[in-house]
């Protein structure tokens, strides 16, 4: 087959994870009740970090969250546009690093400049729900619900996620609980997080009706054979999406994050030097889900992936018949599950499958998908220069 792919992708995933195969309807809405009235969410957003697992088309320049890897747009632009109307940018905080905060500050202008908190160093994600959410009780008060998420998340229906978003702020709120998103898996996944079932909160309404559920226990990042048996026993992925109040996060944290719980006065106080000396950096997950008490799950049921590698854009990404995935002006002929990005003009692929080819102005990198799944042997063994400059003077 000979196609020629030259325009910026749209999502049209199959469901949480599957491939794309055509374009399918958004899941119909049901009515969010009386208890999600006048609940105005916010949104804490994490986009730290340069995205090493991305080179060499990420950069401190370019980091990972202003990488258009799914849509025309950026990640991060993404992620805050599926957010409205329900979360308008004046509700939405994002959370990143210093080495990457003047190019978030120029690509989220709508955002004001009071949302975009800068860490003073890598603090985890659990430090950076607890600064984020006492900003937003600091602004809007302790009971008003929150839902925080990463930028490297790819979604297809935004209408139902929102209205995913408004059930689980609702639940939250009845509950005074930590709630999370999850999704059935399509894999044994060991890279995800994996939340296993409990009790129904209320019996008259199945997890696919949208009832809640108790959370029996979560398990972060199993190993291969753990994943396989917690996939076929029936747990959902983590889909890194949380939600409750601000007073119901930082208390959790206050009560089973220790790695951060020191530092909770400070912060409280304003004084941001000296939390971030007081704490130790730990995920969310690691340092939150793994340990809490009450914790409720919501099924998302709006095509989600997760988009931590080159490999998991096969997924996120619409396809052509062949299973190929491409950004940029690409000719394909008798070459099938291949993923390429180009940025420096036309690429061939002819008779191959299952590579990764990016090509950029003065470097072309080419690798197969498997092996894209872990770039680190590649990026240690590669000049530093080359690491941070891709296609500048590796000499």
């Amino acid at each position: 087959m000979n196609l020629s792919k030259t325009d910026a992708f749209t999502t049209i995933s199959s469901g949480a994870g599957g491939p794309a195969s055509g374009t399918l309807q958004e899941p119909e809405l049901a009515a969010l009740g009386s208890d999600i009235t006048g609940l105005a969410l916010w949104a804490v957003v994490f986009a730290g970090g340069i995205g090493s697992r991305f080179w060499p088309l990420s950069t401190p320049q370019r980091p990972k969250p202003l990488l258009a890897l799914v849509t025309g747009n950026s990640l991060l632009e993404d992620t805050v546009g599926r957010l409205q109307p329900l979360i308008p940018p004046e509700r939405v905080i994002v959370v990143t690093s210093r080495d990457i905060a003047p190019a978030i500050r120029t690509a989220v202008r709508d955002l004001p400049e009071e949302n975009i908190l800068i860490e003073p160093r890598p603090l985890g994600t659990a430090a950076a729900l607890a600064w984020g959410v006492q900003e937003v009780a600091r602004r809007a008060g302790r009971e008003t619900p929150v839902c925080a998420m990463h930028t490297d998340l790819a979604i297809s229906f935004p209408g139902a996620f929102r209205d995913a978003l408004g059930r689980a702020a609702a639940v939250a709120n009845r509950e005074g609980a930590v709630v999370t998103l999850g999704v059935r898996p399509t894999r044994a996944e060991p890279s995800f997080g994996y939340v296993e079932l409990g009790e129904a909160l209320d019996s008259g309404a199945t997890l696919s009706q949208g009832g809640a559920y108790q959370v029996a226990r979560f398990v972060e990042k199993p190993a291969e054979a753990d994943a396989a048996t917690l996939t076929g026993d029936g747990a959902l992925w983590h889909s890194g999406i949380v939600v409750g109040s601000a007073k119901t996060f930082l208390d959790k944290l206050a009560r089973y994050t220790p790695e951060i719980a020191p530092g909770l006065d400070a912060l409280a106080s304003g004084n941001l030097p000296a939390f971030a000396g007081m704490i130790r950096s730990v995920s969310i997950e690691r340092g939150l889900l793994e340990r809490i008490s009450k914790f409720l799950v919501l099924l998302a049921d709006f095509g989600w992936d997760d988009v931590g590698t080159w490999a998991s854009l096969r997924r996120a990404r619409e396809l052509d018949d062949d299973g190929n995935g491409a950004l940029g002006p690409v000719q394909f002929v008798d070459a099938e599950s291949n993923v390429v990005h180009t940025e420096a003009g036309t690429v061939v692929l002819f008779g191959v499958s299952k590579l990764l080819v990016v090509s950029l102005p003065g470097l072309t990198f080419i690798t197969t998908l498997e092996r894209a799944n872990d770039l680190k042997p590649l990026l240690d063994a590669l000049p530093g220069s080359l690491r941070v400059n891709p296609g500048g003077d590796a000499s």
